[in-house]
């Protein structure tokens, strides 16, 4: 079974930057894709972006595109979001997901079988 665990979470003012992680502590990653989703407070989740396994194909919500990067490193069974020019708006817990949605056709609403209990983001001046 794959286990992800996100780290990076935190308090921030607005304007600044925060890398997310997203591990696996048992399984791999190799052969999924992976997404980030979020969920702020009263709202529905949202899948921000995700990466194919093995092309590097990737998507990006418009809330948050040329902002947000997303990457991963199969060699350390991990995958990184990069956020840029933090606003109040992104205030949400994030979760980490894994499966075998095809990125490229489908974008990242499907196939994410693994999640993880997800990391605070928090935007305040």
């Amino acid at each position: 079974q794959v286990r992800l665990v996100e780290s990076g979470g935190g308090l921030v003012q607005p304007g600044e930057s925060l890398r997310l992680s997203c591990a696996a502590s048992s399984g791999t990653l190799e052969n999924l894709a992976i997404g980030w989703f979020r969920q702020a407070p009263g709202k529905e989740r949202e899948g921000i972006s995700c990466i194919s396994s093995s092309d590097g194909v990737t998507r990006y919500a418009d809330s948050v595109k040329g902002r947000f990067t997303i990457s991963r490193d199969n060699a350390k069974n991990t995958a990184y979001l990069q956020m840029h020019s933090l606003q109040p708006d992104d205030t949400a817990g994030y979760y980490c997901a894994a499966g075998i949605a095809d990125v490229a056709r489908r974008g990242c609403t499907y196939g994410m079988d693994y999640w993880g209990k997800g990391t605070m983001v928090i935007v305040s001046a």
